[in-house]
């Protein structure tokens, strides 16, 4: 059996977890995500933590990835997910202007980008961008939208990079 469906998902205070006709459901102090089970995954709750077994053994596969989705529906109900950007270049900068982010990226005009429902988007300064919400895949889909609107480029490291992210540099041209 696999190493990652064995493992049961420990349930921290103030999340509640409901498994019923094919649906599960968590809910906690930063929101409410809901899911289809697939086929073939069996899920019960016991002593505060959520197992998951597969029906078949063909289905095993399929069961490590729901107890990695569920385990992240958790923790991000729990205490969320967030993502970094930063802006690198010359002019390059961020600001909020009520619910819609407005990217001053280079370009002959401002670039507005309005946050989905579930996500909140600040700005602490103006060269960084803080994406947060409850669900990963939402979060990491909304900070890839806003990186590419002017990716790193590899000669100068000038765009949106993720914080921490390493650009490889290449030389330029020799004359």
């Amino acid at each position: 059996m696999s190493r990652i469906a064995k493992k049961p998902i420990a349930l921290p205070k103030g999340v509640e977890l409901k498994i019923q006709d094919g649906t599960i459901a968590a809910k906690g102090p930063k929101g409410s995500l809901t899911m289809a089970m697939p086929a073939g995954v069996e899920s019960r709750i016991e002593d505060g933590q959520a197992v998951l077994s597969p029906a078949t053994p063909a289905d095993m596969a399929i069961t490590g990835t729901m107890r990695s989705v569920i385990a992240n529906m958790v923790q991000g109900v729990a205490q969320g997910f967030e993502r970094k950007l930063e802006l690198v270049g010359v002019g390059y900068r961020a600001a909020m202007q009520g619910q819609d982010l407005n990217l001053s990226l280079g370009f002959s005009h401002p670039v507005l980008f309005k946050a989905p429902a579930g996500i909140t988007i600040s700005t602490p300064t103006q060269t960084e961008i803080l994406v947060a919400g409850a669900d990963k895949q939402v979060v990491g889909e909304v900070a890839a939208k806003i990186r590419g609107y002017r990716p790193p480029e590899p000669y100068k490291g000038k765009g949106v990079k993720y914080a921490g992210e390493n650009i490889i540099r290449k030389e330029a041209k020799k004359a």
